[in-house]
């Protein structure tokens, strides 16, 4: 009976880092808006995106969150293939590389099948990595700082496709 208590209890004990951060204003509490904008494609309102963090304006290695509310249904395998081919546009990476193909998997575990009026946020944690949460719930953790860079670059860097949203983000309205 106590080996099975044991199990039980470093079950629980795994959970703990998901329930400590249930909720992706935990991770920035000190969080303030820091720009709005949204994405059209072809005249369609796309999504809502916000970003927050404690400093404005955003420092290099500080934690923000990135929170896109959706307007159209977007599938997961549609959220993947676009952050790849911006990443890879962005990086340079090959589309081949062992690299890519594990960043693939970690999107395929932190996205979801979208419908209009949910929310997807991503959290960035310097030097650690990301944490994505549906509608307030954590869906995945991805420790890679390599990853979150190239990721949250896809908005934030001054090559972004959609430069007028990245400036609304960044508050340089």
């Amino acid at each position: 009976m106590s080996s099975r208590r044991n199990v039980i209890i470093a079950s629980l004990l795994c959970l703990l880092p998901m329930l400590a951060a249930a909720n992706w204003r935990e991770s920035v509490p000190q969080a303030r808006l820091v720009g709005e904008g949204e994405l059209r494609f072809f005249g369609f309102r796309i999504y809502d995106a916000r970003l927050w963090s404690e400093q404005a304006p955003l420092q290099a290695q500080a934690p923000f969150a990135l929170e896109l509310t959706y307007h159209r249904s977007i599938s997961r395998e549609d959220f993947v293939r676009t952050s790849l081919e911006e990443i890879q546009r962005l990086s340079g990476e090959p589309a081949d590389s062992p690299r890519l193909r594990q960043w693939r998997a970690e999107m395929q575990r932190a996205f979801v099948d979208v419908t209009p009026g949910e929310r997807i946020t991503g959290v960035f944690l310097p030097g650690r990595g990301c944490r994505f949460y549906v509608n307030d719930r954590l869906q995945h953790e991805v420790a890679d700082p390599a990853f979150a860079d190239a990721f949250f670059a896809i908005w934030l860097d001054p090559r972004s496709r959609d430069q007028k949203l990245r400036r609304n983000l960044l508050g340089e309205r």
